[in-house]
């Protein structure tokens, strides 16, 4: 199976050390990449300076609530552009507002998760998130 590319976009170190542990632990190959705001996010994914040689990712994991761009205005740059919209973005977050989630399905989110509290739980979402992602959907390229 070829490795799949995951980009987080979180600036909190906490939450990306649960999730590299919890992606470490994957039963998949995961290539994991870490972007700490908006606006380096968007310089990963379109391969400028320092990420001039970074893989596109399969799959983007991105928080609404960045430094230098915010998490919604990085999904609509990411969906309308022809080359990147086919990227399946997740945002994750701790926001429970009904307007982010609205907000974000009309800006063409793959889906909403709330961020869960501990490493048990955020590894469980981590897991239930490569089943389905990973396993039983067909992500483009793979």
């Amino acid at each position: 199976m070829k490795p799949i590319n995951v980009l987080l976009v979180e600036d909190n170190p906490g939450d990306v050390l649960l999730a590299r542990i919890a992606f470490e632990k994957s039963n998949y190959p995961v290539n994991f990449n870490v972007t700490t705001d908006g606006e380096e996010a968007l310089a990963f994914l379109y391969k400028r300076g320092e990420y001039a040689n970074s893989e596109t990712p399969d799959l983007i994991l991105l928080d609404l609530n960045l430094p230098a761009k915010s998490g919604s205005e990085v999904l609509a740059d990411i969906k309308n552009d022809e080359d990147l919209k086919i990227i399946p973005v997740i945002i994750l977050t701790t926001s429970q507002a009904e307007w982010d989630v609205i907000q974000c399905y009309k800006l063409h989110a793959n889906c909403f998760v709330n961020k869960p509290f501990g490493f048990d739980t955020f590894d469980k979402m981590v897991t239930c998130m490569e089943d389905f992602w990973f396993k039983i959907v067909r992500l483009p390229g793979n």
